[in-house]
């Protein structure tokens, strides 16, 4: 565990062509799911959304009519879904996944869910014979564009060393934290910080525009420095010019943060920063910026009745 993981040999595949089934299609997912294409495998993809499929399908994909549909046949399945209730209804309810997969096979979720469902879906796995891992993503659309994201996974030994070689054509750094949810648990670390990381970032660039300076500078004076982040040098320069477009959108963040409290209240953790955070993006859910990227935070600080924000 926190070692990088290897090439795998799983049932004669060797790193050799795999079936795989993909299970939504979003601003990463599409990405991801096209690296594994690109290297050779196999694939059958669906989303609810069929439009969202189509450059995969022009690129040799197969559009699967379900979840279960597209996880006929195959080695592997990956679900990559909006919420926890989309991770429960395309893996344990009636058409999922486990309908359809074999002893043996790989179900992998890379979506940002709750602990407890990732034991929940190893456990019915482990019924069917399948491996599950809980494999959750930070990278954003940038990460999941150049395979250079940050996998954190959750599950047996087992699970792991069977999905090593496909999730090493996703991520720079994969990363085995532990059994079935952990990977989760992990990703709410990740979660605290970015929203937090995403405030400070705002509240800065407000600062240097009050103070006469030229922001675009700030964020690359400060984004070579200690106090340089991700957030800064990615997405400085939008929070600057006011662009808004996602490559994580608020109302994934603020579902994300939502688990993040109820799991701090859980294990008995009080955490001001993560309440403000969580706090601050609720307001802007509310006032219609969901879809906006999470650098949309600096509506937040732009009404005098903080933390009320423009509406759409």
């Amino acid at each position: 565990q926190g070692v990088r993981t290897q090439p795998y040999l799983m049932g004669g595949h060797g790193g050799g062509r795999m079936r795989i089934g993909w299970v939504g299609v979003g601003v990463m997912g599409r990405h991801m799911a096209g690296h594994l294409m690109a290297a050779g495998h196999e694939l059958s993809v669906f989303s609810r959304t069929a439009s969202k499929c189509a450059p995969l399908v022009e690129a040799g994909a197969r559009l699967a009519s379900s979840p279960m549909d597209a996880a006929y046949g195959a080695d592997a399945v990956f679900t990559m879904v909006g919420a926890p209730s989309d991770v429960e209804q395309v893996t344990l309810g009636g058409g999922g996944v486990l309908e359809a997969l074999e002893p043996g096979s790989l179900l992998i979720d890379c979506t940002t869910s709750t602990p407890s469902l990732a034991q929940r879906v190893a456990a019915a796995a482990a019924g069917k014979g399948v491996l599950a891992l809980d494999a959750p993503v930070s990278g954003g659309d940038v990460g999941a564009e150049a395979a250079s994201l940050s996998i954190m996974c959750g599950g047996s030994d087992e699970a792991m060393g069977g999905s090593g070689y496909l999730l090493d054509l996703l991520g720079s750094r994969v990363l085995h934290m532990g059994p079935a949810g952990a990977g989760q648990h992990t990703k709410m670390c990740n979660q605290i910080l970015a929203a937090n990381n995403m405030l400070g970032v705002c509240e800065s660039l407000r600062y240097a525009s009050a103070a006469g300076l030229d922001a675009d500078a700030v964020v690359r004076a400060v984004g070579a420095g200690a106090a340089g982040s991700w957030a800064m040098n990615n997405l400085g320069h939008k929070v600057v010019a006011n662009d808004f477009a996602p490559g994580f959108m608020i109302e994934h963040m603020a579902k994300d943060l939502g688990i993040a409290v109820s799991e701090a209240e859980r294990l008995g953790l009080e955490l001001p920063g993560l309440a403000n955070a969580r706090r601050l993006y609720d307001a802007l859910l509310a006032a219609g910026h969901g879809r906006d990227g999470t650098q949309a935070l600096v509506l937040a600080l732009d009404s005098p009745t903080n933390p009320a924000v423009s509406p759409c």
